[in-house]
């Protein structure tokens, strides 16, 4: 584990894109349409009624089967996004966390390597004890005075069902992770707990930092069994403001950059998500990847580290 070019041959690979086929093009518009109408609140049956277009048309095209130009305009004009974006031309901007993580789960579905920088944890690493404190979090983290709120839940409930198909979807297919993990925010996770909001208090507040320490001690599991597929590195240099995501399908590599946070203070509302195939970005995302690993602490280095910091909030 001295060196993540050790582990990781992918990152010796070149970093030249080459070009998608036509055929993942399509199926990736057709991913992309089910995500948005997913947001939008939508069936299949009331997409095709608003469009004029069959519904057995609108299980094809989100299957991944060739659109006509005109539906596909009919799609993105209901849907509010434009064609550029339904095809991963640029960049896609994102500002809904539900069609966020939708994306991510159509990414991990198909990847062989994810690198993540995401504060405190790697949601793919957490227990099944984070899940249950989720939604909590959550929900706590939309202040009732917030617009739309009333709406919330029947969305929070899509969000968790996408979130728990995601790590379901993880543990069966076991793509390569490696997860860059803050050690001031791991010290800042135990200190206030599975959160939403600042105020909670009293047997709550013990719970939500015990479900905390729980997690952080998983992590130190982890760091000491060396599961197959996962590297941590404990970061002591500060991290980027937004977190960040690399997918990796044989040579076709995605940056997946988001505001959207769970576990601490978490956020699936407010905030601006993007994704990209673009070669400069993959290339600066992967440089900041392998310096912060680098200097990251690794093996008994991390374990030592991990155990200290434990050990400062037991």
């Amino acid at each position: 584990m001295d060196d993540l070019l050790t582990h990781i041959s992918f990152y010796q690979t070149t970093m030249e894109q080459e070009m998608i086929s036509q055929y993942e093009t399509i199926l990736q518009a057709g991913e992309r349409i089910r995500a948005h109408r997913i947001a939008k609140g939508l069936s299949p049956e009331e997409v095709a009624s608003k469009t004029g277009l069959s519904r057995s048309a609108i299980y094809r095209y989100e299957a991944g089967q060739p659109i006509r130009v005109d539906a596909l305009g009919k799609i993105a004009d209901l849907l509010g996004i434009s064609l550029a974006s339904l095809f991963g031309v640029g960049s896609e901007f994102i500002s809904s966390a539900l069609v966020f993580y939708d994306r991510m789960h159509q990414l991990e579905s198909n990847a062989d390597q994810i690198s993540v920088l995401f504060g405190p944890i790697s949601f793919l690493l957490t227990t099944d004890h984070f899940d249950s404190c989720l939604r909590d979090a959550l929900s706590e983290s939309v202040p009732y005075a917030a617009a739309n709120r009333s709406n919330f839940d029947s969305q929070l409930d899509q969000i968790i069902e996408i979130l728990l198909a995601r790590k379901e979807t993880y543990r069966k297919r076991r793509p390569s992770i490696v997860s860059l993990v803050s050690a001031a925010e791991l010290e800042q996770f135990l200190s206030l707990g599975i959160v939403g909001k600042q105020g909670l208090e009293g047997e709550e507040l013990a719970r939500r930092k015990n479900s905390a320490l729980m997690e952080v001690e998983n992590i130190l599991k982890m760091l000491v069994d060396q599961p197959m597929g996962v590297q941590i590195g404990i970061v002591e240099d500060s991290l980027p403001g937004a977190s960040f995501q690399i997918f990796r399908s044989g040579k076709l590599a995605q940056v997946a950059t988001s505001s959207f946070r769970l576990g601490l203070y978490a956020n699936v509302r407010v905030g601006v998500a993007t994704i990209t195939a673009a070669q400069d970005s993959v290339e600066l995302h992967q440089e900041v990847t392998e310096d912060l690993w680098r200097n990251s602490w690794k093996g008994n280095d991390a374990i030592n580290a991990v155990k200290e910091i434990l050990q400062r909030h037991k």
